[in-house]
């Protein structure tokens, strides 16, 4: 005894009209463009694709070495000590501990400036004309970075300056005034 199974016709044309899930019809657009391409072809798109992300990981890393041995990098943020407030032109000047004159840079507009230095310690002095000076001794590692945060005070920087207001206020005192 054979079963056969036989389809109602409206039920049929119900189920050819009805839309495909979302499912099938992504399954199906991803499936389009691979159904010309070898499995082999996949794997060597693949193998391609890994070799290249491995040689620009190798070449990342090998940049670090590039940097001489010997020599650390400098950050100094100049900020106005009561709003924080970034001070752009203010003269950062980096010098040795027998004070010769190594670099002088300028921030940029953030109020940073950064400079590569060889081992060792130096002496950073940041002067603006209406701030007083601040000064600061710090110690450069190889492949490490010293950062100085520098909050300018009112004030000059100017040793002239400085003396006449000492002078003046040494002169008001005396006279009281």
């Amino acid at each position: 005894m054979v079963n056969t199974i036989r389809f109602h016709p409206i039920a049929d044309e119900a189920l050819a009209t009805q839309t495909p899930s979302p499912a099938k019809s992504i399954w199906a657009a991803c499936k389009a463009p691979l159904l010309g391409v070898s499995l082999s072809r996949v794997q060597g798109i693949v193998g391609t694709l890994a070799g290249i992300a491995s040689i620009a990981g190798a070449a990342f890393s090998v940049v670090e070495f590039a940097r001489p041995a010997n020599t650390g990098g400098l950050v100094a943020i100049v900020q106005a000590a009561g709003s924080h407030r970034s001070v752009s032109d203010a003269t950062v000047e980096v010098l040795t501990t027998e004070n010769a004159l190594v670099a002088t840079l300028t921030p940029d507009a953030t109020g940073r400036v950064t400079h590569e230095l060889t081992e060792g310690t130096y002496v950073v002095r940041v002067s603006h004309p209406r701030y007083a000076a601040d000064v600061r001794r710090v110690h450069v590692m190889p492949r490490q970075t010293v950062e100085v945060r520098a909050s300018l005070r009112a004030g000059s920087s100017s040793p002239i300056e400085r003396a006449v207001k000492n002078g003046v206020s040494a002169v008001r005192k005396a006279l009281r005034f």
